[in-house]
């Protein structure tokens, strides 16, 4: 039923389309070749490079505690752990007097990468997360705690 309407909607508008993710999930997205017109009127992405570069540094040694990834990516890496906590992307666990990191299937789901730790540390290899596999999708909602 559902792949019925995803094959409808993709034939009945121009520019979207509706694709199937693992886990019987469907998203509505631009299609590729508008993407580079879309570019031209993004206002500005989800992450800064340097928050990417953090959570590629978590992606690829997961687990890791919050002092190592300090070590790896300077002090600016609390600030980066804050952003992506808030966006659902990594999830902590007590470790003594710190805490380990990884990421979470909503991280997966969001770039389109395995929820395989040693599958992700491949594709993030081969590919940038530059361009997440939901990018048309509006930004998780960052909570707004006073």
């Amino acid at each position: 039923m559902a792949r019925a309407l995803a094959v409808q909607v993709t034939r009945g508008l121009k520019a979207l389309e509706v694709s199937e993710l693992p886990g019987q999930k469907f998203v509505l997205q631009l299609k590729a070749e508008y993407t580079s017109i879309a570019k031209r009127f993004a206002s500005k992405p989800l992450l800064p490079d340097s928050t990417l570069k953090t959570l590629s540094h978590i992606v690829y040694f997961q687990p890791i505690t919050a002092n190592e990834l300090a070590k790896r990516r300077g002090p600016p890496a609390y600030r980066h752990i804050k952003e992506l906590d808030a966006l659902g992307f990594i999830v902590s666990e007590p470790a003594g007097r710190t805490k380990v990191y990884t990421t979470t299937p909503a991280f997966a789901e969001y770039f389109g990468l395995s929820q395989d730790p040693a599958t992700m540390k491949q594709q993030l290899a081969s590919t940038k997360l530059r361009q997440p596999a939901a990018q048309q999708l509006p930004a998780p909602q960052k909570s707004t705690k006073a």
